[in-house]
């Protein structure tokens, strides 16, 4: 505006002028008037182009990209950033604050670490401040090129500018001193993986003297693969950036492509790409693509399981020369990291992460990744020294976790790939070699450890072997014959410690494979295949899965009395077995009768100081406990225990069991008092003994809040509740059946403080999920339906309370028997309720009878 106003008076000048233009007082009051009005022009736009009123004025850097060859504004954004909200929060409130700093954005390829830097950009321009965007190209002298720039940008005067010239000042100083003392800016620097080539010369980004330092008025954001504090210094404000959640992942490809199908199928494609946003991104493209094949998110999951080379996986040929190229793919994303800690001196870094990506989708013991592996599977030297760097460089780069955290820092070490970096790495690796002769040295390897693990006494064994039983599925299926059989012992011993440390579901998941490979190799009625269907019965009895465990005891007892003859250890064992599985499927009548049997048979085969007979003398005596039998219980639970002492010693966890399964029946017995005492010693003992996390350990703290609740310390024992049941769902899940017991003992605790509602709330949802897991004859189910009943009778809904009540009875009646005594339990409860119809008082003189 102000240039096409001097264009009308230099018209004027050169035209015939008016006789008001000779004046000179006149014509210089002119000027002067234009001059004012240009200059309130100018801080009018500068105004609204968002100028700060204390700060530097946000200049268009369009002017300066002309001379330095690149732009130097930020590039655009997604409509959306998803699943950033906390990061870029923390930017904006350094941005806008009075302080400056430097914050790295770090983390793996393909997070958008790019991304989130862009919208911090985005949002410190609309807020007015002063943006500066530089893009590093590992070129030292090009990033003192555009820091300079920036500076000038921002008010640095010639003269300080000259002096650097001319060798008076160290340029980085001058240009790092006008940035201390201007406040309101933003510079982002991009992509800085070479930390090391900042410069200037050797100076560390850590020491603050060099290129990039953490002194600024303003914030100097940079983003990088490294992740290491180490080299970004103790003033450094680092933000390691994760994967996307299912939700963020889920909400990224619903922008991209909102057609392709709903928001859960959505999220269920965002988890198969492990909420990787460059993946996601990729995915999304494909699927806005109207010629592509595959138009929905479900369909484009299910192509990744056969075409993920071609969706996913697919070389580009400029890739290798071109590292922007390299980042837009997931396929060479994480090769630019590799390439980098290549070039540092890290040989191995490389063929480490492609022989991890051979291991399952697990945790990896650190212990297994040992030189001599290296060695072998890479034909070239490997010492602990080059191993250790390896495998810190790619923690560095963010392409390995330790999936530990501070609290269990006294574990063993463990390593752990992300999903999509593990597919994409196995599946670059060149077939069948070398990674079938890499599976087959990882194998011998895995074996050892298997066997050195066993060997281990006590508990500390049971971390490591947690964290090797995921990765054995396959073993046995590439063992030759001659070998077959020492390896299925191995893993066979290998199991029982996972049972003895309370490892269900890894007992379970290699009990399953154990029995696949052997059924396949040995055939259905070779023993040793027998004995792996009864270990697997074992497990899923560990694990809840009742139901099955009690079908395929039966099987495997019907094949042993055939096989091996009705007095045989094995089958004894299995008839015992499945008495177990019998009990806990609620058919506990029919269970004593056989446990009762199974005592008799092995005091005859095996004696009565055998530990299976004393086994056997512990299950019968439980089972008359669960029928109501307290006084018979706790004689033979008594005798037991004196047995297992003597025989076992004090501190076997088979004589813990003794010991608090006659507290259990002394409870039944209204001996609360010498429970407690009992219940008490053995939670100790099993804290020091099993650990503070094994399932008889939560078992047994679980006791004590019934002791607790016998004495009428219900708030001690509602804590106590409380604590068991979150550690119970975290070890054995939301839905095991002991967890289930932890949840209902809980509703019974907070009835007994009166806290009927939340009691109600807690057997309503037990009972649903009791129904779901055991079924709805299952004797534990029909407890929760008749305490739920309960406490709705306590709330004052009455109707509803005998409407349960005689569901109950009726499905006691048929299930239990008229005179089981919880069949008698709900037929005075149901009496109670339908007399206190109405009657609101009758409600606190008669008490329902809880069970």
């Amino acid at each position: 505006m102000v240039t096409i106003l001097v264009a009308v008076v230099t018209n004027y000048v050169t035209a015939n002028p008016p006789e008001w233009a000779e004046s000179g007082p006149v014509v210089w009051s002119l000027f002067v008037l234009l001059a004012a009005g240009s200059l309130s022009l100018l801080l009018w736009e500068r105004r609204l182009a968002g100028a700060p009123e204390n700060g530097p004025p946000v200049t268009d850097l369009r002017n300066i990209a002309a001379g330095s060859g690149h732009s130097l504004n930020p590039p655009a954004t997604p409509a959306l950033v998803r699943g950033r909200d906390i990061e870029l929060a923390r930017i904006e409130r350094l941005v806008r604050g009075p302080g400056g700093g430097m914050v790295v954005v770090c983390g793996a390829g393909g997070l958008g670490k790019t991304t989130v830097a862009a919208e911090a950009a985005s949002r410190a321009r609309a807020a007015g401040k002063a943006v500066v965007w530089i893009r590093w190209r590992e070129n030292s002298a090009q990033l003192a090129h555009d820091l300079t720039q920036a500076a000038l940008v921002l008010g640095l005067p010639e003269s300080r500018l000259e002096e650097a010239r001319s060798g008076r000042a160290p340029l980085v100083d001058a240009v790092w001193e006008q940035l201390a003392s201007v406040p309101g800016w933003l510079i982002v620097v991009d992509n800085v993986d070479t930390p090391s080539h900042v410069g200037p010369g050797s100076e560390e980004i850590s020491g603050y003297r060099g290129w990039l330092r953490a002194e600024g008025a303003g914030v100097l954001l940079i983003t990088s693969r490294d992740t290491s504090p180490q080299t970004w210094g103790s003033e450094a404000v680092l933000m390691q950036l994760e994967p996307l959640t299912d939700q963020a992942g889920g909400e990224l490809l619903m922008d991209t492509t909102p057609r392709a199908g709903t928001r859960p199928q959505a999220e269920a494609l965002a988890v198969r790409l492990g909420g990787v946003p460059l993946a996601l991104n990729a995915a999304g493209s494909y699927l806005s693509v109207p010629t592509s094949r595959h138009r929905t998110f479900t369909a484009y999951q299910r192509a990744l399981e056969t075409e993920f080379g071609d969706l996913l996986g697919a070389t580009h040929p400029r890739a290798g020369g071109d590292p922007e190229v390299a980042r837009r793919l997931v396929r060479h994303t994480w090769d630019l990291s590799l390439d980098q800690l290549h070039r540092e001196g890290y040989a191995l870094a490389r063929p480490v992460l492609q022989l991890l990506a051979l291991f399952e989708p697990a945790p990896i013991p650190r212990a297994l990744i040992t030189p001599a592996l290296l060695a072998e599977v890479t034909g070239s030297e490997a010492t602990a020294a080059m191993v250790d760097g390896a495998l810190a460089g790619l923690h560095r780069y963010g392409l390995l976790g330790t999936g530990r955290t501070a609290e269990d820092a006294a574990s063993p070490g463990q390593l752990l790939l992300h999903p999509l970096v593990r597919e994409v790495t196995a599946h670059t690796l060149t077939r069948p070699d070398p990674a079938e002769g890499w599976r087959t040295a990882l194998a011998r390897h895995l074996v050892q450890a298997a066997t050195d693990t066993v060997g281990i006494p006590g508990r500390e064994g049971w971390p490591t072997a947690r964290l090797l039983a995921p990765h054995l599925g396959a073993l046995l299926d590439r063992t030759c014959d001659q070998d077959f059989a020492a390896t299925r012992l191995v893993l066979r011993d290998l199991g029982n410690t996972l049972c003895e440390a309370g490892a269900v579901f890894e007992e379970l998941l290699l009990r399953q494979n154990v029995l696949t490979a052997t059924d396949r190799r040995l055939g259905a009625d070779h023993p040793d295949t027998l004995t792996s269907h009864n270990n697997l019965a074992n497990a899923l009895q560990s694990a809840g899965e009742y139901h099955q465990a009690a079908e395929l005891h039966r099987h495997i007892l019907t094949t042993f009395e055939r096989t091996l003859g009705p007095d045989h250890i094995a089958t004894l064992a299995s008839r015992s077995n499945l008495a177990l599985s019998l009990d806990s499927i609620g058919e506990q009548q029919q269970a004593a009768e056989l446990y009762r049997r199974v005592l008799s048979d092995r005091e005859r085969v095996q004696g009565p100081d055998h530990p299976d007979t004393l086994a056997s003398r512990n299950n019968l005596a439980t089972a008359l406990d669960s029928i109501g039998e307290h006084q018979q219980a706790v004689d033979l639970h008594r005798r037991n225990l004196a047995d297992r002492e003597r025989i076992l010693g004090p501190d076997h966890p088979r004589t813990l069991d003794s010991r608090e399964n006659l507290a259990s029946a002394l409870t039944g017995l209204g001996d609360h008092e010498q429970a407690g005492v009992l219940y008490g010693g053995v939670l100790s003992d099993r804290e020091r003994i099993q650990g503070p996390d094994h399932p008889d350990t939560l078992r047994s703290r679980g006791n004590v809040a019934i002791s607790l609740d016998g004495i009428g310390e219900h708030q001690r024992a509602a804590d106590l509740r409380r604590e068991s049941l979150t550690d119970l769902v975290r070890i054995l899940g939301p839905d095991h059946p002991q967890t289930l017991d932890s949840r209902h003992n809980l509703a019974h605790t907070f009835s007994s403080l009166r806290r009927h509602q939340q009691a109600a709330d807690l057997h309503r949802q037990n009972l649903s999920d009791r129904e779901r897991v055991l079924g709805p004859d299952h004797p534990d189910t029909l407890r929760s339906c008749n305490d739920l009943a309960n406490e709705l009778y306590y709330l004052g809904e009455d109707r509803q309370a005998v409407d349960l009540y005689r569901r109950n009875l009726s499905d006691r009646e048929r299930v239990l028997g008229p005179d089981h005594p919880d069949t008698r339990g709900s037929r005075h409860n149901l009496t109670t309720a339908e007399a206190s119809l109405g009657n609101v008082s009758s409600r606190h003189r008669r008490l329902p009878w809880r069970r």
